[in-house]
């Protein structure tokens, strides 16, 4: 265990009062959860969450106050019940060290040191972390993420009774009866043997609302195409009366809005950080794609349902978004023909494939995602803001929250050339150049 946390998180860690804590001795301490908490001093919800953390944290671990520091020292405590091995770890994004200094002060969990500011970044990527307050679950002996959105459950279970608040099957999450215009309710049993989207929206949300505009297109069309495939909507709303109206305006089925505990859990499980979000199942319930959004918009006559994910794909105003989820590898490229851009697909594909495979195998996503971008306004739009040569083809890849960028501006790209550049990113032997 004590490998995995000293890869993921350094040599030492440090308590609100800035003693300096052994990370191998999380694991003589039998830590079983281990908790990432991002955030920033600078942000009104993090101090909000901070509070009712640090309540959590000392009713979990059984501590008598959550004064600073408590319970967070290699020698603090004597080893804690097996529903109470908790450990949380503050990820910040603070620019300033006296404010972070002030924040961290008070909590009585541990946090990275100020000055790891590039093991935090790493962080961020890794977990794709898009907004704050985050908080994340890992195992501690496996690194596995047993829980995406851990605000929910403090709110949700504030006892820690469903203590270590693993991923349970959707069909379980699930479970009960489901709504839908016009007609009674449906059990949840009837889904068996279809593939299903889980629409997180609201109603007081443009976005949402122009996307269900499109999603109600094909959902017509794929039932038409004869397809398996029901949608579930779990609403956002801010009120019954909200939800009545919007889900008016859909041919699916829906979770009672009066279901509070369902939809909550189904945010949990896919650990939901925004909406519109639109996950895609198999019929035994997997996730095929977390980014139904982007494929319901690319693909609107739906004839690459279910949208099984593709290593490389052709940068895009719809999903242009993803470049703020992670470091991402574009490969630009001279030409609008449709041939060229398919061979630089086919290009970069092996590598792409390779890396999904490998981090898919450890249950982990992939660091990189895979693009190829053509000429078009918005792709001079990303050249002009990551001030890029207009040279082609031009291998990058592009770090958005960490302002970052990496080139390789060479005549001729081969596969060999795109591995090596790829595994000396990964490995950090390449120099950033800022953005």
């Amino acid at each position: 265990m004590s490998v995995f946390l000293e890869e993921l998180l350094g040599d030492k860690l440090v308590t609100g009062g800035g003693e300096e804590v052994d990370v191998h001795s999380l694991g003589a301490r039998g830590i079983a959860l281990l908790g990432l908490y991002f955030g920033c001093s600078l942000s009104a919800p993090c101090a909000q969450l901070s509070a009712s953390l640090a309540a959590f944290y000392s009713r979990l671990r059984g501590d008598t106050a959550a004064g600073p520091g408590a319970g967070a020292g290699a020698g603090a405590a004597a080893e804690p019940e097996p529903r109470h091995r908790l450990e949380i770890v503050f990820v910040s994004s603070d620019q300033d060290q006296r404010q972070w200094q002030d924040f961290v002060r008070d909590m009585p969990w541990l946090a990275l040191p100020y000055k790891e500011k590039h093991r935090k970044l790493k962080l961020w990527n890794k977990y794709r972390i898009s907004n704050i307050p985050s908080l994340i679950f890992l195992d501690a002996t496996t690194g596995k993420v047993v829980c995406r959105n851990g605000l929910l459950v403090i709110r949700d279970d504030p006892e820690g009774l469903e203590f270590p608040w693993g991923p349970k099957p959707f069909r379980e999450v699930v479970a009960g009866p489901l709504l839908r215009n016009n007609g009674p309710s449906l059990e949840s049993s009837s889904l068996e043997g279809s593939h299903v989207g889980v629409y997180f929206s609201a109603h007081w949300c443009p976005p949402c609302r122009s996307l269900t505009r499109v999603l109600v297109e094909s959902y017509r069309k794929i039932k038409e195409a004869g397809q398996k495939f029901e949608i579930i909507f779990v609403s956002a709303d801010r009120s019954e009366e909200s939800f009545k109206q919007y889900f008016s305006e859909m041919p699916w089925l829906a979770v009672p809005y009066t279901d509070e505990a369902r939809r909550s859990r189904l945010n949990r499980l896919y650990g939901i950080q925004g909406i519109p979000t639109l996950i895609v199942l198999d019929p035994q319930g997997e996730v095929i794609t977390r980014q139904g959004r982007v494929e319901v918009l690319n693909d609107e006559d739906c004839r690459e349902f279910p949208w099984h994910p593709k290593p490389v794909l052709e940068l895009s105003d719809s999903n242009a978004v993803q470049l703020n989820e992670g470091p991402c590898l574009v490969l630009f490229v001279d030409s609008e023909d449709d041939g060229e851009s398919e061979a630089a697909k086919q290009l970069i594909q092996p590598i792409a494939e390779k890396i999904i495979a490998k981090y898919k195998a450890k249950e982990e996503e992939a660091p990189l995602l895979f693009f190829v971008a053509g000429e078009d306004d918005m792709t001079d739009s990303l050249r002009d803001y990551t001030n890029l040569p207009e040279a082609a083809p031009l291998l990058t890849i592009l770090d958005m929250s960490a302002r970052a960028k990496y080139v390789m501006d060479v005549e001729e790209i081969t596969p060999a050339i795109v591995e090596t550049f790829v595994n000396d990113f990964l490995a950090e032997k390449l120099k950033p150049e800022p953005i």
